[in-house]
């Protein structure tokens, strides 16, 4: 697995190619999953998310090298995987989602004219 990771890391750093290893699928036996963990490690940044259950996503201490796991509102694991990429495409902002901040943002703004003409 962690031949597979850097191969993808290569391909990431000469090409910009992204690559996701859904582990999920794997067949760990006892132990493996941690052991992988544990080689992968922890760096500096890390992020959670609450939408339909919650998502743990950070990264390991090999730069562009993401763990990323979902779990539904039960708590159950429904998805596990290593992104090697240099931002989880879980975290870019959608489209949709920075049109309805910059609507947002405006009809705050107008507010704040209207509260100070007053």
């Amino acid at each position: 697995m962690l031949h597979e990771i850097a191969h993808a890391l290569r391909l990431l750093r000469l090409k910009g190619t992204t690559t996701t290893l859904d582990l999920s699928a794997i067949p760990f036996g006892p132990g493996d999953e941690r052991l992988l963990l544990e080689c992968l490690g922890r760096g500096e940044v890390s992020a959670k998310l609450e939408a339909l259950g919650d998502s743990h996503i950070w990264e390991s201490a090999y730069p562009g090298v993401w763990v990323i796991e979902h779990r539904n509102s039960c708590g159950e694991r429904i998805a596990f995987q290593v992104e090697i990429t240099r931002l989880p495409s879980i975290l870019e902002t959608r489209l949709e989602d920075i049109e309805e901040g910059l609507l947002a943002l405006q009809r705050a703004l107008a507010n704040l004219q209207t509260d100070k003409s007053v």
